[in-house]
């Protein structure tokens, strides 16, 4: 078997390998997309084990390496580097060492989501942060609103519209206006389709469907919520997942002294988004849930309120794809997550 550590970039990509068979070791500096392609399609029917740091801007590699039969590890860059003494970092070291990592098969090897969900993921993705670009619009409006003395709710509706084009502007303010309406038509055009197409792909999907009868949870939060937890079994606790997902605080304890921190976001960052804007509508359905969500209101922030309840819609969420109970079932007979539990009848 072929071993190869990759320190992957962009525009190339610095490999240290070494033939397990014959025992020939070798280095290359390989450029994207051409010379690399070459390379591993030159290795023939050789079984290759290659690991690199995570990274972005690899999944045409990820593919090429899919066809030919190769297999990939994806490393966690912050373990890797914990692995390495000296203060000198160059690719060519960064290679030796995941190389070195490879054999002494101490790798520390992430999940990977597997290549047939990733149309899916990029519809996701790509629904979201037009989503988020149309909000943008939205807010830029209501600032010209406030800016003429217009206030209320920050609903937007088709009465807020209204009350918006109605505003006696004149001149680049008036311009504004009109280009910013006509890019929030334009969103809005765009994103239905990606919406029936995202409840077309959760209707089909078993553990989706499940996890939609929990309320505030629709087709967008399930379906990004199964896809990035993938297989549950990857996670012997419900806590665990929160902390999959940087939904825990950072902290720095030693001796008697415990600080906590900001919530460490070192999960999947759209995820994380989708649980919160969920939560405010899910604490509305649970009597503790809510209790809680006011308490840390009026205490602390409603952003800390948020945060604190996708925490625990993270963990029942989880739950609910391990016990394969329902929303009702799962209120029903409690879990061990610490639900509350409410009445049947209720």
């Amino acid at each position: 078997m072929l071993i190869i550590g990759c320190d992957f970039h962009p525009r190339f990509q610095q490999i240290a390998y070494i033939d397990q068979e014959s025992g020939e070791y070798g280095e290359r500096r390989l450029n994207h997309p051409e010379e690399a392609a070459q390379f591993y399609r030159s290795l023939g029917g050789k079984p290759v084990r290659m690991g690199l740091e995570a990274t972005g801007n690899y999944r045409w590699f990820r593919g090429l390496l899919a066809e030919l039969g190769h297999q990939m590890l994806l490393g966690d860059p912050s373990a890797i580097h914990a692995t390495i003494p000296r203060r000198q970092q160059t690719d060519k070291r960064d290679a030796r060492q995941i190389l070195k990592l490879l054999v002494e098969d101490r790798f520390p090897a992430i999940w990977l989501p597997p290549v047939e969900n990733e149309e899916v993921r990029q519809l996701l993705l790509h629904r979201c942060r037009l989503v988020q670009l149309r909000t943008r619009v939205k807010n830029q409006l209501d600032a010209i609103a406030k800016n003429e003395g217009m206030l209320g709710p920050r609903v937007w509706r088709q009465k807020r519209r209204q009350q918006v084009e109605a505003l006696p502007l004149t001149g680049w303010r008036a311009t504004q206006r009109q280009d910013l309406l006509a890019l929030l038509d334009e969103f809005d055009q765009r994103i239905q389709p990606l919406d029936e197409a995202v409840r077309k792909v959760a209707a089909e999907n078993v553990e989706a469907c499940r996890l939609m009868t929990h309320p505030g949870v629709g087709p967008i939060v399930a379906l990004a919520y199964v896809l990035t937890i993938g297989d549950w079994r990857r996670f012997p606790r419900g806590k665990q997942v929160a902390s999959y997902l940087g939904l825990i605080p950072e902290e720095a304890s030693s001796a008697d002294k415990r600080r906590l921190g900001h919530i460490s976001k070192q999960g999947n960052s759209l995820v994380r988004w989708l649980l919160a804007e969920a939560a405010t509508i899910a604490q509305r359905h649970d009597p503790s849930w809510h209790r809680q969500y006011v308490r840390l209101s009026m205490q602390k922030h409603h952003g800390v309120a948020k945060l604190a309840i996708a925490h625990k819609l993270a963990v029942r969420l989880y739950w609910m794809l391990r016990s394969g109970n329902t929303y009702q079932q799962v209120m029903e007979r409690g879990s061990h997550a610490g639900q509350s539990v409410l009445p049947t009848g209720r």
